[in-house]
């Protein structure tokens, strides 16, 4: 798969990763496979599990094969071409604006993940960042007793490794990484602001 994209927004992520639970929900509906799905669709099992997860990594087009591979080919109609949305605009509606829906938690795990993906891309730039993490990550191994231990241990290989899609991909132990994480450190507060007040705007949007 391409190397990981950072996305610029909070929206952008939120609603991939709505697109990503859509087409699994729509998968498991009419009893495919992942393996069968990929098949259809002529993606490897690892691609589609990151479009499933709503991953920003997979290519536009992978994820326009999954939509047509599960029938989804008037919603690409409608967005591909205004004509056809107008024509049959006595039946279909076009929505006024994009609404997202998101519980607090989920938005709390959005905000942490777009803070590591705007770390993560500082730091591949500028490797003093990355050695910073790591003089922060080692103040906290040297406090004894912390429950957080064997999740700063991971973390020492990741900083050593560059391992940066352990920490950004949508899973369980990645959100319990990014809440021990050192790697914030680095992002400055304006970037940091940045992200908060777009996570802000998305919890005024799902509480509306």
């Amino acid at each position: 798969m391409p190397a990981s994209i950072e996305l610029s927004s909070a929206l952008e992520r939120q609603l991939l990763l709505q697109l990503g639970q859509r087409l699994k929900a729509a998968r498991q509906s009419k009893g495919l496979t992942s393996t069968a799905l990929a098949a259809e669709a002529g993606l490897s099992r690892m691609t589609l599990n990151a479009i499933e997860s709503g991953e920003p990594s997979p290519t536009m087009g992978s994820y326009v094969r999954v939509m047509g591979a599960l029938g989804f080919g008037a919603d690409l109609a409608l967005l591909a071409n205004p004509a056809t949305q107008q024509q049959d605009s006595h039946t279909v509606a076009a929505p006024a604006s994009v609404r997202v829906s998101a519980s607090r938690h989920e938005l709390q795990n959005l905000q942490s993940l777009v803070l590591h993906q705007e770390a993560v891309r500082l730091v591949k730039r500028d490797d003093k960042l990355r050695l910073k993490a790591l003089q922060t990550l080692e103040t906290w191994r040297a406090q004894p007793g912390s429950r957080s231990s064997p999740l700063w241990d991971e973390w020492s290989v990741v900083l050593h490794r560059k391992q940066w899609r352990r920490v950004l991909a949508s899973t369980q132990r990645s959100d319990e990484l990014r809440q021990a994480s050192p790697l914030l450190s680095v992002l400055p507060e304006q970037v940091r602001q940045k992200v908060l007040d777009d996570i802000k705007s998305l919890k005024a949007q799902a509480s509306a």
